[in-house]
């Protein structure tokens, strides 16, 4: 193996596929899950698994996480056993995760007093593009930087954008997930209204998706939710926490942000009725019940 040391933090449906792509590239990659079972795949494949975030990112050039929210990052992070205390002096630090912006600031507060250069680098993708090495890396810090680890992004991406200094990666990956969180709550809406009122299910699909609505993200969501088919590509639980984490960047900067809150609504509803841990598509599901109580599972 060559190229830079690389630590992977959190082998999730996400972190997984991109662990394996760095294998597959050539880099040495340490791993560590909470979950120590979910690493056994990365060390068939040839990664070394470690214990502790201190210890897989003890002698790491670069340190990788790809994590749920705010305060599994800040777990992995901080504190005697986290990273940041393991990473040497120049090594750069890759937030991956879905988080707020004020995270991506306390980690960068805190990787410049230990010597290391921080991006904050959030995905659009999924668990097949992550699988794939298809993701699309929004970077966010020095320029200069993201050169020093474009290598390393490239094994897992089809596509890397630099949008500006620390945090400007953070917040557009929330702006980019409102946005599809609120088009999967009115297609919810939409195609319970479909199916209630009678309306051919298929024809109406067909008609919504290659017209003037129809987005991916409507294509492939439509499809799960007339299949009733909810195997978590990205879990529910993560869009609404998404929507949630957009509706406060929304107040820090004054705008109301009142469709994330709406979408929130319909999202709380369905981790209530039991489907967090299933596909974001399943969103559908308590609308159903709630208009039709005779309606399958």
């Amino acid at each position: 193996m060559s190229g830079p040391r690389i630590a992977f933090l959190g082998l999730g449906l996400m972190g997984t596929g991109m662990a394996k792509r760095l294998l597959g590239a050539g880099f040495p990659v340490t791993v560590y899950n909470r979950d120590a079972a979910k690493a056994a795949p990365l060390a068939a494949a040839g990664a070394r698994v470690t214990g502790a975030p201190r210890a897989a990112a003890a002698e790491a050039e670069v340190v990788i996480s790809m994590l749920a929210d705010d305060s599994a990052a800040r777990a992995v992070w901080l504190g005697d056993s986290g990273a940041l205390a393991g990473a040497p002096r120049g090594a750069v630090l890759v937030e991956c995760s879905t988080v707020s912006v004020a995270w991506i600031e306390e980690l960068a507060k805190a990787g410049a007093a230990r010597g290391c250069e921080v991006l904050d680098a959030p995905v659009t993708g999924s668990k097949p593009q992550a699988a794939a090495g298809e993701l699309c890396f929004m970077v966010g810090g020095p320029a200069s930087v993201l050169e020093m680890v474009r290598p390393v992004l490239a094994s897992m991406s089809r596509k890397i954008d630099h949008v500006g200094p620390v945090g400007s990666g953070a917040l557009l990956k929330l702006i980019n997930n409102f946005l599809c969180g609120v088009q999967a709550a009115s297609l919810a809406e939409a195609l319970t209204l479909i199916e209630r009122a009678g309306l051919d299910r298929a024809q109406s699909l067909e008609i919504l998706t290659q017209g003037a609505p129809g987005s991916p993200l409507l294509r492939t969501f439509s499809g799960r939710m007339a299949a009733q088919a909810y195997a978590p590509n990205f879990l529910l639980r993560l869009m609404a926490k998404d929507l949630d984490y957009a509706q406060r960047e929304g107040a820090r900067h004054q705008v109301p942000m009142a469709t994330a809150a709406t979408a929130l609504g319909i999202f709380q509803a369905a981790i209530a009725a039991g489907y967090g841990d299933q596909d974001v598509s399943a969103v559908i599901e308590p609308l159903r019940r709630a208009a039709s109580p005779s309606s399958p599972p």
